[in-house]
């Protein structure tokens, strides 16, 4: 148990009137305070709720003097609780690890290699892992599965995850929504405020994959295997080759990163770390969005130092940890960017980006695309439409720029 913090009375007075105007009950309060942006939204709840089970008589004036009377609340330790049968959402009944053999195409021996509960293989010849793995220079490190356990992990994707919607304010990696969807609350704000997520995959452990699928309904047994079929140790070898903090997060079982259930797991991880953001920026007059692990805020005149350390004791709360390198605030006198999009006016790629392109094409329908494809790329047509898709998206006049220099290149004449 460690301490909690005394109420200050402005704020045990705005949660006495949240607390007023909902169903009396230890959830209702408990989301009400979340939404109100409360980083003690459970405990200060649970703690209200044990004093006065039952609705006051005296309205918010009896709230208020019992939240103001508090002593330092206390933290209790976390608890997952597992809805066993109580199924959520429209996803496939699987109440036995048998039916799930089935559904991802293995037998039953197979799933059980596969989801590795003893946790076995991390220390096994390469050839009978079951991930490949590639440090990149910042020392990220990319788990991309191997043929077989890719597809068993789309098969829960497509038959699982897709049906379970993300917070409204996930816009990374969400069907119809982008990093234009993202960045677009932001534009025209007087400040803008961006914080990153440090480790952002790897912070999701397998006990909080598995926490997922319980809540989803499914049995202690099968979502165990689930979450054993999502997850992964890095073995000690490949450990070796990162830094100590990189690798302590690494070595028990973790969301890879090259996964294609990895960012689905990771938005309904994240669900109440963004309705709690919601609710805390809704408090500050200001708007939030997340695109994996970038945070974004904006609004007028906010006060952005009480919103940084709300947003870090709510971010820790819920078992993520912020890159305080990484935070930004910008404001309107100065460039405003989001996941690469300038957001001053409304969202688009910097100018730079655009000029770089039209340079390209120029010199394409000059001197022959190969002579500007100097990194080799098989496909490179499709890479140079994919960004003018990109930088046009929100630009109608510089899309339409850019299709007309595209339509002077010769692309017949590249090397095959």
């Amino acid at each position: 148990m460690t301490a909690g913090r005394a109420l200050q009375p402005e704020i045990a007075r705005r949660l006495a009137v949240e607390a007023t105007v909902g169903a009396w009950t230890r959830a209702g309060l408990i989301l009400r305070f979340e939404e109100a942006g409360e980083p003690d939204a459970g405990r200060i709840a649970t703690r209200l709720y044990d004093l006065m089970p039952t609705p006051p008589i005296d309205g918010v004036d009896g709230v208020y003097r019992l939240l103001s009377e508090l002593p330092q609340i206390e933290q209790p330790e976390t608890v997952v609780e597992s809805s066993g049968s109580d199924w959520k959402f429209d996803v496939p009944r699987w109440s036995h690890t048998a039916a799930v053999a089935e559904a991802v195409g293995l037998t039953p021996a197979e799933l059980d290699w596969f989801a590795d509960p003893g946790g076995w293989l991390r220390t096994k010849a390469t050839p009978l892992q079951h991930y490949r793995y590639r440090i990149r220079s910042d020392n990220r490190l990319l788990e991309a599965p191997k043929e077989r356990l890719r597809e068993v992990q789309r098969r829960i994707l497509r038959s699982v995850l897709d049906r379970v919607p993300p917070h409204a304010a996930a816009h990374g990696f969400v069907r119809g929504r982008s990093v234009h969807t993202f960045a677009a609350p932001h534009a025209g704000h007087d400040v803008v405020l961006r914080i990153d997520l440090r480790a952002f995959f790897p912070s999701v452990s397998q006990t909080r994959v598995r926490a997922v699928f319980d809540a989803l309904g499914y049995p202690t047994r099968v979502s165990r295997v689930l979450a054993g079929l999502c997850t992964t140790s890095t073995p000690p070898g490949v450990l070796a080759q990162l830094p100590f903090d990189a690798a302590s997060r690494l070595r028990g079982a973790h969301l890879p990163q090259g996964a294609s259930t990895s960012p689905a797991l990771a938005n309904l991880v994240a669900y109440r770390l963004d309705r709690r953001l919601t609710g805390l920026a809704r408090t500050h007059r200001a708007g939030y969005t997340r695109y994996a692990d970038d945070l974004a805020f904006s609004g007028t005149e906010l006060a952005v130092d009480r919103l940084i350390h709300a947003v870090g004791r709510i971010v820790a709360h819920e078992g993520f940890s912020v890159h305080t390198g990484k935070t930004r605030i910008m404001r309107a006198h100065r460039r405003q960017h989001l996941a690469g999009l300038v957001v001053n006016t409304r969202p688009q790629a910097a100018r730079t980006e655009y000029d770089d392109l039209r340079a390209l094409l120029f010199n394409c329908a000059r001197y022959g695309p190969d002579s500007q494809n100097r990194d080799g790329r098989p496909h490179f047509r499709e890479y140079v439409y994919g960004r003018i898709a990109w930088v046009g998206e929100c630009n109608a006049s510089r899309k339409q720029s850019l299709h007309a220099l595209a339509a002077r290149v010769d692309w017949a004449d590249q090397r095959r």
